[in-house]
């Protein structure tokens, strides 16, 4: 008899989830059931909710601290996703795991995070799963400009240059990100273009030397990164970030002896996606075109792993690391480093590395 597919929870009922995670969940019905929607409020939580019931009739809608509190109590609930703002979602996440949840969240305060998640259970095959939602580890175009990094030979240098990641016309853009902390504009950006650094190079970048500057008001400063990075296998490399140029450009270039890689943002017939080519040594170049797939295969994933953590419950059962929080933890790493050499007139910093 087939095994039914585990019962999971949406925490948070914002832009994102109503966008991008409730049409993805939609795609994998055969791994996940989606069983209850939760906000701080009843009005956006039933908002979620209708659009849910299109594809999940049964799910239900549950607000506040009451409804958090029952999706705690639930048994059936195996594991939730919280899509809600950095400066709750590490709190919320703990209460979850507590509770003997799988969790999946965005990455945001990590160190005290991760030193509170160990802390929470005795050994680590007890420990429930705790996975940050990076999507770019995910997308076909980083898997496959990795296996072609492997084949440039020794690498010399990297650039990834962000041109443009933010202005007025992206429906993320509010005046709830202009009240952002200090850096965290940047933070909540940059981070997933590291993200698509680190799953490309294949390595850690260990320290950096960063200046910063603030040109546009609309946005919390800095919204102007120039870094060089070292890299723990000798190389270097250089960041660039700025947030609200006119004509957005983004590359992922990474320099070997024998070639080079490049991912650079694009579109093909109307659809958004990633352009990844290889230049040889002789000067010939091939490319491809990669559409957006990272969040379905990152969901994917991870709720495939929640099905054999059920099944498999012992600690010889290993998740996908890439949607470990410790690498999340590493992607926040080397920006907190950079905003941290930026106030320091560009002195080198190093990059803190985070272990699960």
């Amino acid at each position: 008899m087939a095994q039914k597919p585990p019962q999971i929870a949406i925490v948070g009922a914002g832009i994102f989830v109503k966008s991008q995670y409730i049409p993805r969940l939609a795609e994998i019905t055969d791994l996940i059931a989606l069983k209850t929607i939760w906000s701080r409020t009843e009005k956006s939580a039933k908002e979620a909710t209708e659009i849910a019931r299109k594809v999940f009739p049964n799910v239900e809608c549950k607000w506040g601290d009451d409804g958090i509190d029952e999706i705690i109590r639930d048994s059936d609930v195996v594991a939730v996703a919280v899509v809600l703002s950095g400066q709750v979602q590490v709190d919320m996440s703990l209460k979850l795991l507590k509770a003997g949840k799988h969790v999946l969240q965005a990455c945001s305060e990590v160190e005290a995070a991760l030193s509170n998640y160990r802390s929470l259970f005795n050994t680590p095959s007890a420990h429930p799963m705790w996975a940050v939602a990076e999507n770019y580890r995910f997308e076909p175009a980083f898997v496959e400009g990795r296996k072609l990094v492997s084949e440039i030979g020794k690498m010399m240098s990297v650039q990834l240059i962000i041109d443009g990641s933010m202005n007025s016309s992206n429906p993320y853009f509010s005046s709830s990100w202009r009240r952002d902390l200090n850096g965290g504009f940047v933070l909540d950006m940059g981070v997933h273009y590291v993200a698509g650094l680190r799953m490309l190079i294949g390595c850690d970048i260990t320290s950096v030397s960063a200046t910063t500057s603030h040109v546009n008001t609309d946005v919390p400063p800095p919204d102007i990164i120039s870094s060089l990075f070292q890299m723990e296998n000798g190389c270097s490399g250089v960041f660039v970030l700025l947030v609200s140029t006119k004509n957005p450009k983004i590359v992922w270039r990474v320099v070997g002896l024998n070639g080079t890689v490049q991912v650079e943002r694009g579109h093909k017939d109307g659809q958004p996606g990633y352009v990844v080519s290889l230049f040889n040594a002789n000067r010939e170049m091939k490319s491809a075109f990669y559409p957006y797939t990272g969040v379905i295969e990152e969901l994917k994933t991870f709720f495939s792993d929640v099905s054999k953590a059920s099944i498999q419950k012992d600690s010889t059962f290993e998740a996908e690391p890439r949607c470990s929080y410790a690498e999340g933890a590493r992607d926040i790493a080397v920006l907190d480093a950079m905003l941290e050499s930026g106030t320091k007139q560009g002195a080198s910093v190093k990059v803190k590395n985070f272990r699960q």
